[in-house]
C-alpha cells in the first residue's frame, strides 16, 4: 500500500501523530526502527522505565500501526511497519509543505507574488 494507492485516513493520521507526540514513545519507535527486529526484553533493559510502561507504549505504537509484533516462544519481537511510516511521512509532506513556491528566472524558488 502506497500513499497513491490507499492513503492513510484522517483518523489514522491523527492516531499516528498522537502516538508520536510522546517523547518516550518516539524514542522507543526510533530504537525499534534502527534494526530489522528488536526483542521486547531488550527495550526493557535499555530504557529506564518499567516493563508495564514499555508495554503501554508498545500498545499505542501497535494501535497506530507503526510497529508489528510476532511471538517467538515467550519473547515478543518488534519491527517497524515501513509502509505505514513512509505513507505518514509522505502525507505530512503533502499536507504541510504544499507546492507553494514557483520557479524564479534564475532557478531559485520564490514565493508567488515576489517575482
Amino acid at each position: 500500500m502506497s500513499v497513491n494507492e490507499n492513503p492513510l485516513t484522517d483518523a489514522q493520521m491523527q492516531r499516528i501523530t498522537r502516538a508520536l507526540s510522546d517523547p518516550q514513545r518516539f524514542a522507543i519507535l526510533e530504537r525499534i526502527a534502527a534494526e530489522q527486529e528488536v526483542a521486547c526484553k531488550q527495550l526493557v533493559a535499555e530504557f529506564p522505565i518499567t516493563q508495564a510502561t514499555i508495554s503501554h507504549h508498545l500498545k499505542e505504537l501497535v494501535t497506530a500501526q507503526l510497529i508489528e509484533t510476532r511471538r517467538v516462544g515467550q519473547c515478543a519481537m518488534l519491527s517497524r511497519r515501513e509502509i505505514i511510516l513512509a505513507d505518514y511521512v509522505t502525507q505530512l509532506h503533502q499536507r504541510l509543505l504544499p507546492q507553494v513556491l514557483g520557479p524564479a528566472s534564475n532557478g531559485d524558488l520564490v514565493p508567488p507574488g515576489c517575482e
